[in-house]
């Protein structure tokens, strides 16, 4: 069947063995893997009781097809600790970069009128958009980037009210909710009176992350 006297042919035959031959060594592996887990090479997943994962597989965020996404396995041990710390972070820096990709895109629009460093003559129209802007801005204007970060960071975005932070504590796990990135301030901490909606919510929790 692989041979042939045309060697165009006999070249593409070979390639093709080669890569179905990888195919079928990981397809392999993975119905042993399976079959060991379920009990059956095309069994159901949810036949996998004893997995870790089930403790997790009803957070917000899970969502099909994929359902509790962990390919790194980070939430191996089931520490329920453990796994609200970091989607606090993860939460955190989902944030952190949708803010800064407002910060790449309004730049190409439109910048602040008026002075950037009065003393440095250095107005707001002077400042490059994106990674420029680190040798144009002053470094006493990241300074005080870095202070207002860390004043969030103690504060949880209350600006008066002193958090317990540190290594591997959030502000937002710190109340009595202590529910991964809220900080109890409402929406955009403005509208406390509202009452939230808990099928709304749920459905822009998980569009966030």
């Amino acid at each position: 069947v692989l041979t042939s006297s045309d060697p165009a042919e006999k070249q593409k035959k070979l390639a093709a063995e080669l890569a179905n031959g990888r195919l079928a060594m990981m397809a392999i592996i993975g119905m042993f893997f399976q079959d060991g887990l379920t009990g059956s090479a095309w069994g159901d997943w949810a036949l996998y009781t004893d997995s870790p994962l089930r403790a997790f597989e009803n957070e917000i965020g899970v969502q099909p097809p994929v359902g509790f996404w962990d390919p790194l396995e980070f939430t191996k041990d089931g520490s329920r600790e453990n796994f609200l710390r970091r989607r606090a972070v993860e939460i955190k820096h989902g944030r952190v970069a949708m803010y800064a990709c407002i910060g790449y895109f309004v730049p190409e629009f439109t910048k602040f009128s008026g002075d950037l460093s009065p003393s440095m003559g250095i107005k707001f129209s002077d400042v490059p958009n994106g990674l420029g802007a680190f040798s144009v801005v002053p470094l006493a204007g990241w300074l005080q980037i870095v202070a207002f970060c860390g004043l969030i960071e103690n504060t949880g975005f209350t600006f008066t009210q002193r958090k317990s932070i540190g290594i591997m504590k959030d502000a937002s796990m710190t109340g009595e909710k202590a529910e991964p990135g809220n900080y109890g301030l409402g929406w955009i901490g403005a509208f406390n009176t509202i009452k939230p909606i808990p099928a709304l919510r749920k459905r822009k929790l998980n569009a966030e992350l």
